[in-house]
């Protein structure tokens, strides 16, 4: 599912609401960087959490 993922495309983390919202820095095969509103950057397992992308830009 994180397959379409690219930089610049912006994302929720589905167990994490407090984050917010999250801009795709880097997608290197399952590890995707991301930087999040409340949250700073963190670095995400793609086999193991799916981000919810948001399509409408804010």
């Amino acid at each position: 599912m994180n397959e379409f993922l690219e930089p610049g495309a912006l994302v929720r983390h589905p167990d994490e609401p407090d984050w917010g919202i999250g801009q795709v820095q880097s997608v290197i095969g399952q590890k995707i960087t991301v930087n999040f509103q409340n949250r700073g950057k963190v670095v995400i397992d793609g086999s193991r959490i799916v981000l919810h992308q948001i399509h409408d830009q804010l």
